[in-house]
Order: structure tokens, then sequence, then C-alpha cells
């Protein structure tokens, strides 16, 4: 059959270490349930669980006893243990055999073999106890060791230990019935349980171990103990079978055997490791490499077997020699138990989910099970199994359970339903007859009751009443009651009983004349003795009922005596003559078979009374001889005293008279005993007359029987034909009901695929109208401008990886020679569209799966570094403590020096507790991870591709390959810039050593003079503070940098000549010194640009003076096509008059501009291209493009050389001093990973993550706020983490403002989708969930879009065109403009040095508002398209809009008048 495999958990206890290390417990057993939950609430549930404090012997007798007991009879089992390092497998199976190790802590092995050679002695007892023959037994053991996938026998003592190099001569091979056997390997027959232990010692000393950091005795290979049990017994069978089969043979003495056979393996899996935790080397590594590679195919077995969308895959059983091995145990002919062997410490918290994730995929496992019997025992037990079948088939026809129908159908006989129904009736009614019954002696007493009642109270006012006679009147009334209630109930059987009477004469017709006779009803003499003492017996009970009539005493009698000489049952049910036909026919058939019943018992009893009468007849005709002879032996006496009388003549007359009494009272004494004789003489004839009688009614009886039964089954075929009847009819419905549930699903179908069909049509329409559109774009006319700058070669770079689909498809459908080919070019392009679809589905799976291994990684990194940092606080906290220890013991007045190295301790103690709670919700959010990842596999790899054709398996193919070629270049890529970041980080290093000693030897210099600084270059020359010199000269190197890239300016160099450098130059080689030589110059601190090819190269940057003169030659741009520029605007003539000027626009996104940002020498834009741009605003060039982004960049904010770019749920940290490296990536949920960890492939937000819509720096530049979703997150950016989250919002945070309170507090305002603007106080160091302060009321009537602050003023604008003033102090509305524009408000900014507002639209409208009254200052067209975001500087406004430029305006004057 088929049967689950079985799943058991065990955890080991904590080790020593762990607890000195400050190891917590991640796991948790659910009580009284097979559950166990890891982390905070991610529960795994198996069929067993087993807790640190469980014993080997529960573990055994749950797990193993079974499979031992299933091995007797011819079942395959295999136990396994697997687990990570440590985690306590080979203590668990008990092929460790430890020294130490008592009874109690023996593993699973030796008490299996323990069991094993007990059980054979127990049933070779039993069958000498029964006087059965022995069952033989045979046992062979197996050892085999796995180490580099290579099968080793353990048995073999030939080999050496150098022998584990060479290849093994151990063969695998299958069955024709699929079961896996060895060739090759040492088989050991044992007769003894210490024979066998012997066998399992020696093995498993020769088993290979190695030491690691994880464990000092580590297993380094697989081992598998196989038992070869094979038993001859007899065959065991139900003793009914049996004897039927000895019947039919002839035989009783003959014996049938069986052989059978089963194996059981015992696994000891080597541990799962990670080579950076056991720190092996050597062989150590490659031994734990072949572990893992088996380990994984062993996963990937368990993953098709158990995962049902993989079940109909192949099986990959020949990936690893362990899986070959383990065949039949995985899916095959075996009962298997896996058990995972977990730590509870929460340093091993990756492994031990690893480890409960392979297990629950284990439980889904199904093995099929069979007994293992040679073909002989199989063929007699199928036999066997067959007879027992047939005999129970024929015994229900014989018992007419089942028939056969006209048809040839074999059929339930309705009569064993109809029994079942009628005893299930028969018991509720006797149920309902128990209750009626209560109910009746309640009313009964209660009707008493009153009764007594009502007498007492009439005798009561006669003045005759006393106790006395009132508890007489009741007794009275109780018992007239009583009686009136058994005259009822003989009323009702005697009325029960005439129309039985009257039934049975009209059923005369269907079996001839009644049963009832007058002869019968004749009084018979015995008959009328037994009637008379019966009626005796009557008068005696009924003399104490009184004023009862004697006619109901006559009725009552009648009815028993009809009861005695007609021997009927009386039926209680009253039937109608109206009732269906059925319903006769049932009723007839039941009296019928009761009245057979009851003639049959009659027919026994009479039978009896015979017997009765004969041994009688035989005790009487003994008794009547002896008297006879008494008789004669009396009668000669008397002749003989007659003849002695005559003959003595001497005697006396007194002697004569003597004897003469004496013979006549023995005369007489003998009369009396033969009239006693007489009449029993006479009761002898009676009784043989009688008996003659009895043998007519017998032979009546039998007669009336037999006519009985021909009637039954007249009632029977009539039933019969009318339920055949009825079973055709239902029939003949049932095929109607089943035509019509099949048009009716046949319609449903038909439903289903015309909406399908329609799906699959709009999916189609809504294709084309795409690619109408792009081609419409690519048709559309620009002007000259547009064309040169689409041909640039950055825009067609950054867009080759999603134009890489397309390029296969139109090599592909070029022809040798060159011509294009047309046939079938409708199917083509369908099937080439499929290809597509499916290659993005692909390349989005693939994206996500490296997104979330990406961001595990960082988890368990993070989590890696957590832990190393609390076995650091706890080893610091253990010194601490024996340090107060030794102090407080050895020195009395050291009171000052144990408090504070008690507050050391308390501190360490709450950093350990900090670092815990973080340790648990890296936990946590890892578990959250692991499920999000279980829900989000929509799209199936395997699944895709089993589905392509062979077309779209050729681009598939072809897709592939272009990845894999760009994924290597990239990788080349990367590795020479790390090359070449290696190089200048060595040359820096130098510069730095250099510069460091010409400082000390210049401050030498100057600390004669200065005996403080003498001082402090003392401490330095004895190493205490190198550190702060390095920082110092880094930090100088880094400003030089700085300045150098942000400025962007060198002067035009003079030609080099060959002079002496003094110490300044020497110590700031860097700092763009104009006399310094090029060489001197390195590449890192030139603007960085990146190339076409991909790689960032340091672009020279010509020095303008002018800022008005910057615009760009044709030739020049044409030239630096990859730089965008910004070029002076061309004011319009009726623009010239306004006192707001554009005076540049800044060119070079290929897309929309989403935002902006700026200081007053830099301008970052954010764009739909996946790009952000660092302008120069002296030089007005483009000074680097911050690429790589997953999709478009959102949000962006500048800080001390520090750029935060948004895109999707990542927030990119650039540090633009450095070659614009991302030297950090923040996301939604709190996690920090180093460098670039999103990749720039689009890709959906990661599971757990949200889309960020802004962000906000605070004014010192420390705090980072995230607005995601309805949160705001803080982030410290001198640590680079979370601190804590802003709650309170119901719909999205949609903008966000920062403001500076006081020292140490930040103002965060919000203004969100659910209509609300809220303020937050952070006050710096606060962590956790922060609520709002404040609640600005009234609220917009639609969602927010942006915010501004001018001092103590707030500025709020939605979508609902609205824009509000509130006062920042008292809280209140001052000012409000409804409709401020015609379309959606999608900016607002404060003008700088002027008191005005400034609003901008999706129109590309430009409004302006008084800031006091809100007064309408005057509007401006800014943009042809929709402006997204505005932001500014100490003099200067940035717009940037969907036209892919960011215009710079300027203030002349004053806007207070308006703005012309």
């Amino acid at each position: 059959g088929s049967a689950g495999q079985s799943e058991q958990t065990a955890v080991r206890p904590q080790l020593a270490k762990e607890k000195i290390e400050g190891c917590h417990i991640c796991t948790f057993v659910t009580p009284g349930e097979p559950q166990v939950v890891l982390g905070k609430d991610k529960a795994f549930t198996f069929d067993y669980v087993f807790d640190m404090d469980s014993q080997q012997d529960s573990i055994y007798s749950n797990c193993t006893e079974k499979l031992i007991e299933g091995c007797f009879e011819g079942y395959n089992a295999t136990i396994f243990a697997y687990g990570q390092t440590g985690s306590g497998k080979t203590y668990t199976m008990g092929t460790g055999f430890d020294v130490n190790i008592t009874d109690e802590g023996l593993g699973i092995i030796p008490r299996a073999v323990s069991h094993l050679f007990r059980g054979i002695e127990e049933r070779r007892q039993a069958a000498t106890e029964q006087g059965r023959p022995v069952p033989e037994f045979k046992i062979n053991a197996q050892f085999l060791e796995l180490y580099n996938e290579e099968v080793l026998d353990l048995f073999d003592s030939t080999r050496d230990m150098e022998a584990r190099k060479q290849k093994s001569n151990v063969k695998i091979h299958e069955d024709a019935n699929g079961g896996i056997y060895t060739v090759g390997v040492t088989t050991r027959t044992v007769s003894s349980e210490a024979e066998m232990m012997q066998c399992l010692r020696l093995g498993a000393l020769s088993r290979t171990t190695a030491s690691t950091q994880m464990n000092v005795q580590s297993s380094r290979s697989h081992a598998i103990f196989t038992i070869h049990l094979c038993q001859v017994r007899v065959c065991a069978s139900d003793n009914d079978t049996e004897t039927d089969n000895r019947l039919v043979n002839g035989s009783s003495e003959m014996n049938e055997f069986e052989t059978l056979t089963a194996k059981f393996h015992f696994v000891d899996l080597a541990g799962s490791e990670r080579l950076k935790r056991t720190g092996a080397t050597g062989d150590r590594a490659k031994e734990g490499i072949s572990i893992n590679c088996g380990l994984l195919a062993l996963g990937n077995v368990i993953s098709a077997l158990g995962d049902r969308s993989k079940r109909s895959t192949h099986v990959p059983y020949r990936d690893s020699k362990l899986t070959r091995l383990l065949q039949d145990s995985l899916g095959g002919n075996s009962q298997t138990v896996m058990i995972a062997c977990i730590s509870p410490s929460d340093r091993d918290f990756m492994e031990t989910l690893n480890t409960l994730k392979y297990a629950n995929r284990a439980r889904n496992i199904k093995n099929k099970v069979m007994v293992n019997q040679d073909r002989a025992s199989q063929q007699i037990s199928a036999l066997r199994t067959e007879i027992a079948r047939l005999q129970m088939e024929l015994m229900e026809y014989k018992t007419g359970k089942r028939m056969v129908g006209e048809d040839g159908l074999e059929s339930i006989n309705d009569m064993v339903h109809e029994n079942s129904m009628l005893q299930t009736e028969n018991n509720n009614l006797r149920v309902r007859v128990k209750a009626m019954q209560e109910t009746i002696d309640a009313q009964r007493a209660r009707l008493t009751q009153l009764l007594s009642d009502q007498v007492n109270q009439t005798l009561a006012r006669a003045g005759d009443g006393n106790e006395e006679i009132g508890n007489m009147i009741q007794n009275y009334i109780k018992e007239i009651e009583e009686l009136r209630a058994k005259l009822l109930e003989s009323e009702a059987v005697n009325e029960t009983l005439r129309k039985n009477l009257s039934r049975a004469s009209t059923r005369s017709s269907f079996y001839g004349p009644t049963s009832i006779t007058p002869g019968h009803l004749a009084p018979k003499k015995d008959a009328t003795e037994i009637i008379e003492i019966a009626k005796k017996d009557l008068e005696k009970l009924k003399k104490k009922k009184k004023k009862k009539k004697k006619s109901d005493h006559d009725e009552g009698e009648e009815a028993e005596g009809d009861e005695e000489e007609d021997e009927m049952e009386v039926d209680s049910s009253d039937e109608s003559d109206s009732e269906e036909e059925k319903e006769d026919f049932q009723a007839d058939l039941a009296n019928i078979t009761c009245e057979i019943a009851i003639k049959q018992r009659l027919i026994d009893e009479l039978e009896n009374s015979q017997r009765r009468l004969h041994t009688l007849k035989q005790q009487y005709e003994q008794k009547l001889m002896m008297l006879q002879s008494k008789i004669r032996d009396t009668q000669l006496e008397r002749d003989r005293v007659l003849q002695n009388m005559g003959s003595v003549e001497s005697c006396t007359e007194e002697k004569a008279k003597k004897i003469k009494s004496e013979y006549e009272k023995k005369l007489n004494s003998m009369n009396k005993e033969l009239q006693k004789l007489q009449s029993a003489q006479k009761e002898h004839a009676r009784l043989l007359k009688n008996q003659s009688q009895y043998e007519k009614q017998l032979r009546k009886l039998q007669q009336e029987v037999t006519e009985m039964k021909k009637t039954k089954v007249v009632l029977m075929k009539q039933m019969k034909e009318q339920q055949e009847k009825n079973r055709v009819t239902e029939t003949r419905r049932n095929r109607e009901i089943a035509t019509l549930k099949k048009d009716h699903r046949k319609q449903e179908h038909q439903l289903r695929q015309l909406e399908a069909q329609k799906r699959q049509q709009e999916l189609i329409l809504r294709r084309r109208a795409e690619e109408i559109t792009a081609l419409r774009r690519q048709v559309r006319p620009a002007s000259g401008k547009v064309n040169c700058k689409i041909s640039l070669p950055e825009p067609l770079q950054e867009s080759s990886p999603r134009m890489a689909p397309i390029r296969p498809q139109t090599t592909g459908a070029t022809a040798p020679n060159g011509t294009r080919k047309h046939q079938m070019r409708t199917g083509g392009l369908y099937s080439t569209r499929t290809a597509r679809a499916k290659w993005q589905s692909l390349e989005r799976r693939i994206s996500d799966i490296i997104m979330q291994r990406i961001t595990l990684s960082n988890m368990e990194t993070d989590m890696n570094r957590l832990l190393k940092q609390r076995e650091e606080l706890t080893k610091r906290r253990e010194k601490v403590l024996r340090k107060r220890d030794k102090i407080a013991s050895e020195d009395t007045d050291a009171d000052r020096t144990v408090l504070s190295l008690t507050e050391e301790m308390e501190s360490l103690t709450a950093n350990i507790d900090y670092i815990n709670d973080s340790i648990a919700d890296c936990q946590a959010n890892i578990m959250q991870m692991e499920e999000a990842k279980e829900e989000g596999d929509t799209v199936d790899v395997s699944a895709v591709i089993s589905s392509c054709t062979l077309s779209e398996a050729r681009v598939l193919l072809d897709h592939f390959l272009l990845m894999a070629i760009n994924k290597g270049l990239q990788t080349a890529r990367k590795e020479s810039q790390i090359k070449v970041m290696e190089g200048h980080l060595k040359q820096t290093e130098i510069n730095s050593a250099t510069q460091n000693q010409l400082l000390f030897h210049m401050l030498k210099e100057k600390a004669e003079l200065n005996p403080e600084l003498d001082a402090l270059l003392g401490n330095a020359l004895q190493g205490l503070t190198h550190i702060n010199f390095c920082c110092f000269c880094v930090s100088c190197s880094c400003l030089a940098s700085d300045v150098m890239k942000l400025c962007g300016e060198t002067k035009a160099r003079n030609k080099a000549r060959r002079r002496t450098t003094t110490q300044m130059e020497l110590l700031y080689a860097n700092s763009g010194d104009p006399d310094a030589p090029p060489e001197d110059f390195s590449a890192p601190l030139l603007p960085v640009v990146e190339s076409p090819e991909g790689h960032k190269e340091p672009a020279p940057v010509p020095y303008l003076g002018d800022r008005d003169s910057v615009a760009f030659s044709s030739s020049l741009a044409s030239k630096s096509n990859a730089v965008g520029v910004t070029s002076p605007a061309q004011a319009a003539r009726s623009s010239r008059a306004a006192r707001l000027q554009c005076v540049h626009v800044a060119k070079g996104h290929t897309k929309p501009l989403l935002c902006v940002d700026s200081t007053d020498d830099l301008l970052f834009t954010g764009s739909k291209d996946r790009t952000c741009k660092v302008w120069n605003l002296v030089t007005g060039q483009e000074i680097m493009s911050l690429g790589d982004h997953p999709s478009s960049v959102v949000s962006v904010q500048y800080c001390s050389s520090l750029v935060f770019t948004v895109s999707t749920a990542y927030i990119k940290v650039w540090d633009i001093r450095d070659s614009a490296k991302c030297i950090r990536t923040l996301t939604s949920s709190g996690q920090v990973s180093q460098g670039d960890t999103c990749g720039s492939s689009s890709v959906a937000i990661p599971p757990g993550e949200n889309q960020i819509n802004q962000i906000a720096l605070n004014p010192s530049g420390t705090f980072l706020y995230a607005a995601s979703g309805n949160t705001v997150r803080m982030w410290d950016l001198k640590r680079f983490v979370s601190t804590g989250k802003l709650t309170g919002n119901l719909g999205l945070v949609t903008c966000l403002m920062v403001d500076l309170a006081g020292k140490g507090q930040d103002v965060v305002i919000t203004g969100s989708k659910d209509h609300t603007v809220k303020m937050f106080d952070v006050v710096e160091g606060t962590q956790g969930s922060i609520s709002a302060t404040h609640h600005f009321d009234p609220s917009h009537q639609d969602g927010l879009e942006a915010l501004a602050i001018h001092g103590e003023k707030l500025f709020t604008a939605a979508r609902d065109s609205c824009i509000k003033k509130w006062d920042f102090i008292c809280k209140q509305l001052q000012e409000q403009v409804e409709r401020a524009h015609s379309d959606l408000l999608s900016s607002l900014a404060v003008v700088p040095g002027s008191s005005a507002v400034m609003s901008g639209c999706k129109g590309g409208l430009l409004k302006f508002w008084h800031t006091d009254t809100l007064r309408a200052l005057g509007e401006i067209r800014g943009h042809d398209s929709s402006v997204n975001d505005i932001c500014t500087n100490n003099n200067q406004l940035f717009t940037a809009s969907d036209d892919r430029t960011v215009k710079i305006w300027q203030v002349k004057g004053s806007l207070e008048d308006g703005i012309h």
C-alpha cells in the first residue's frame, strides 16, 4: 500500500560552549503537539518532535520500534538522521561508541539490534509452546561508507587508510523489480546480539572522522549500516480458511511455509556545513564539498518527490551515489523514518531553518510498501486471499445477502437493508416506549395525588377527615388507577388479537385452509389440565384485584388460552386496509415469518416432549417387570407357607392367628401397591394415547410450516418484481439526471473556453496597441536638435539591455543568402511574441531570485556580525566580572572601583540585550523573507521551460546566451575596476604614509618652541595618537579631493619644468596646485564620467570663468555626447520685463525628470531613464551620471559629499568623492547592505518591501527620513542603521518635509493620501515607533502633493487644487486658496530672498503667491509639459519637467508687487 514518509525532529541540548558564549535558544516545542516553533512565530509540524530534555528511549520507542516489528513481517525499513555538523546525528543513531556512554544514552542502532534478536527468540519460543515448526532466521550485515563519492566497505579488513583515495570496487545495481543491491561488498552472517555489536563497532572505528571548528569529532562521510533478515516460517492464516483447505485436500498435517526477506538501512549522514563556519581547509574542505554535493542531490530528490507540482518530473536518483543507494527508501519499497537533528542556539539559526525546510519537504513523500516474499509464497498468499474472498461471497449467496438478478447482475438483497432499517426503528421505538412508560407513571402519580386531595377536601368539609383515612383513600385510589390501566392494556391486547384473527382468516386465500381448526381447539385431557392449572394460578393472582368484573377475568383467561393453544406472538402494529400495496406485502411477509418461527419452536417443544414420554415409558416398563417378578415371588411364598401350615400339625392356634394376621397385613399392603400400579398403568396408557395425538399434531404443524414457507416465497417474488420495477424507474431517472448534468458541464466548459478566448484576444489587442504606440513614437517627427540627441550613444547604451530581446529575432529572420523569409510570418510573429513574453517572465523571475538571495545573504551577514559582537561582549563581561570579584575579594576599600566595574557590567549587559533583540528581529525578517519567497513563487521556471515549443526554446537559448555574455563582460569590467581601485588604494596609502612622515617632521621642528606640542608628539611616538594622525591625513586628502571634484576647475597648466619640490608641495601633492606637474594628479580626483562602454574614466573639465558664457560649441558637444550641458535660455521679448527670468536650461536626460535637488554649486536631477545626474553650476557641465537603478529615480537628496537616490524600494548612497561609487544600499524594510546590491535590471518590488515615495534630510545632515507605504523610516547616517518609524498615517505618505526645532530635535511634516497633514517631534536618540504629536485640521479634500516651510509658516498643496497656509506656533489655518490651478498641483517651493511661494502644476504653469496673504502675484508658462518638482538654493530656482529639461530661474528684484 501507499504510506507517507514519517518525519521526526530532535532538538539537542545546548552545549556548554554555547552557554558560555551567551547563545540564546531560538527553538520552542509546543507542549502536547508535534510542532516546533523557530524564531518568534514560524511553526513546523511533524509526526513527532523531541525537545532538549527527551531521552533516547522515547525516540527509539516512537520512531524505530514499529519498523523492527515490520521487518519480521517482510517490510523493508530505513531510518535517516540528518542535520548540520554537531547537531547530534551520530549520537542519536548510536554509531559513535563512546566508552563513557550509559544504557540510557544508547542510540537507535544498539537498541534496534537488541530488539531484533529479542524478537527472534520470542518467536521461536512461541512456536515451540504452540507446537508449530520453529521459524528459521538468517541475519546478514553490511556496513558501507560514502567518502568523497566513493563507496567504501567498512568490513573489508584488507584495505588500508591510503586505499580510501583510490577508486572503489563496490558496484551499485538495480534488479528487475526496481530494488537496489550492491556487488563487491563484504557480507557478514551474525547469530547473536554481541556478534552484531562487535561488527558495528569494528566498522565504526574504520569510519572517517576529523576535527573542525564546529565539532571535535566530525563525521566526514555518510555511513549506511544494513541488516538483511531472511525468515522461513509457517504461513499464518485464519482457522476457518485453513480448516476448509485441509478438508478439501484430505490431509490435516500438511504445513505451508513462506520465505520473507527484509532489509533495514540505518543511515548516519554527515552534517551539512559551511566552510566559513567549520574553518575547513585542504582535505577537510574537499570532504565538506563532497558531503554538501551528496546532501544537495538528496535534497533535489526529496523536492522532486515531495513537491506536488514536480511529481511528474524526473527524479534525479543518479546524481549521487548516496541517493542511488537509498533509492528504495525514497519513494520506493520501504518504510522510512527521517530524523531531523537541529541545534537550538540562535547562532545556528540559518542551518536550523534549512534543516526544518528540508524535513518539511520530506513529509510529502509517499512510499509504496509491500511484503518481500519469494515467488512461491507470493502465489500461495494470493491464492489463499482469493479462496477467502470466494468463500465469503459464497456465504453471502447462501444467506441471501447477495443475489443474481434476471439480467445476470449481482446485487445486495434488499432484505439486508430492510432488516437493518427495521432494527434501527425497533431500537428507536423501544426507547420511545420506555420514555412513554415513565411519562405514564408520572401522570398516574399526579392524577392519584389530585384525586386524593379532592377527596380529602370533601371529607374536611364534612368534618370526618383525618390523616389515616386520607392515606387509606390515597392508597385505594392508586390501586384503582393501576387496575384501570391494566384493564385498558388488556382490552387493547384483546382488540389486537381479534384484528390479527380476522386478518389471518382473510389471508387464507394465500396459503390454503387456516391453521386454527376446530379439532385443535377441541379440549384434550392434558391440555385441559394444563389450562385448568393456569386458570387456578390466574385466580390466585387476580383475587387481589377488587372491583373487577368476572368477564374481565374470563377474557384474560381466554386470551391466555388462545396464546397457549395457538402459540402465536402478537404484532403490535395496527395497520389499516388503506395502506399501500408494498406495505401490505411487507407486513404479511413479516407475520408469516413470525408464524413460521413460532410453529418451528412449537414443533421443537413437541419433539422434546415426545422424547421425554419415550424415556418415561421405558422407566414404567422396567418398574412393571420388577413388580410382576415381585408378585410371582409373593405367590410362591404364599404357596410355600400354606404348604408349611398344612404340614405343621403341632402349631398352636395362637401362632396360626399371628401368622394369619401378618400375612393379611402383607396382603393389604400389596393390594394397595397393586392399585397404585394399576393406576400408573392407566396413566401410561393415557400417555401413549396422547403421544399419538402429539404425533398427529406435529405432522400437521410441519405441513403448515411448509405451506407458510411456500407463501413466503410467493410474497418475496412479488416484492422482487416490485423492487425491480422501482429500480428500472430509478435507473431511468438517474440517466436523465446524468444527461442533464453532462449538458450543463458542456455548457460551462464552452463558457470558460469563450472567456479564455476573450481574454486572449484582449491581451493580443493590448499588445498590438502597445506596438502601434511604440511605432508611432519612433515615426514621430522631431527637430534636428532632438534627432541629434536621440542618436547619442549613451541612451543607446542604456537601453541596450532592454533592446537585447529583440536583436536575435531580427537576425534570426534573415536567410543565409541575406534575403528575408516571408512565409509563415504570422505564426512566426505569434511564436516570437510568446517567446518574448516567456523570456520576460523568466528574466523577472531570475532577477527576483537574485534579489531574494542577495537580501537573505545580507541579512545573514548582519546576523553573523551581531553574533560576533555578542560573543565579544560576553567575553568582555566575563573578564569584567572576574576582575570585579578579584578586586572585591582582595581590597576591602575599593568600593568606587567595584561600583564602576558594576556599571560597566550593566552597560555591557544592556548592549548584549540590545544585540539579542536585533538578532531576534533579523531572524524574524529572514523568516518573513522565506515565507514571502514561498508565496511569491508564481512563475515556475521549469513549467515555463517545459511548455516551450522548439522555436520558443531557440529564442530563449539565444537570450540566455546573450545574458551569459553580458554578465561575463560585466564581471570582467568589475574585476578590472577592482584591480584599478586596488592600485589606487595602494598608491594612496603610500602617499598617505609619506604625508604622515613629512607632517610629523614639520610638527617636530615647531615642537621645539611649543612644549605642549612636544608632549603630544611624545605620545605619538609611543603609538597612542597614530590613529588620530592617520584620520587627520585621510580627511585632508579627502577634503582636497572633494574640492577638486566639486569645483571641477583647473587653471591652464604651465609647461612642466624640472625643479625641486618643497615640503608643502609634497604634503599636498594632490591638492590641485597649478605648478604641479601632470603626473602628480591622480585619476580619481578628476570628474568621473561613465563612458559608453560602461567603465568610468576621468574626464578633463575646461575652466570657464563667466557663467553666462557657458555654451558649448556644436563641435565640442558632438564630441562629448555622453555629458549633459546647461545652455543659456533664449527669453521671449514679452518675458524680458518679468522679474523672474529663466537663465539656463539643463539638457541631458533621455526621459522625463521626476526630482531635483541643489546646493549653491551643485545640481542633482533624477529621471525615468534610471539615472541621477550631477551638474556643476559654476561650469554648467554634467560632472557624473549615477546609473544602475532598478527603475525610475523618484527622489534625490545631497549632504556632505553623499548623494541619496531613491528607486522602487531602495535608497542608494553614493560617495561622489570616490569615483561616484555606491557605498550602501538601504531598503524600505530597514536592511543595509554594503555596495550596490539592487542591480540595474527592472525587477518587481521584493516581498516584504514597499515603494519609497520621497526622502528628506534633517538640516544637520545626520538623519534621513524615507516615506514608504503609510510609515516614515528613520535612518541614523552616522552608523547607517534604521532607528525606528513614524507611524499613524492611514494612507500612503506622498510628501515629506523636515525642519529643525531645537538642538538635537527635528520636526517632520508628512502629507498622505488620507488627506491629512501630521507633525512628528523626533528627539535625537529616540528609537522604535513614534506617533504624531499634532494633526492639522481642517484637512484637505484630496491627497497631499507638496509641502513648503517658510520660517514659522507651513504651506500645503493637495490634489484638490487647494493651497493652505498654517501657523507653526498655534497650529491654526490662516489662509487658503481654492482652485489655485486648473490642472493638478504637483509641486511647491518658497522663492529665495522674496516673500513669495511658487506652485507648479501638471500643465507646466508656474504661479506665485504672497507668503503672508496668499495673494496671487502672477503666473508664467514654465514648461510645455508637467512640472514634477521644484527646488531652490540661496539665489536660484530649479524646475524639473516631463520635457526632459531642468530650467534654472533667477529673481531680479522683489516679487511682492508682482512678477511683471
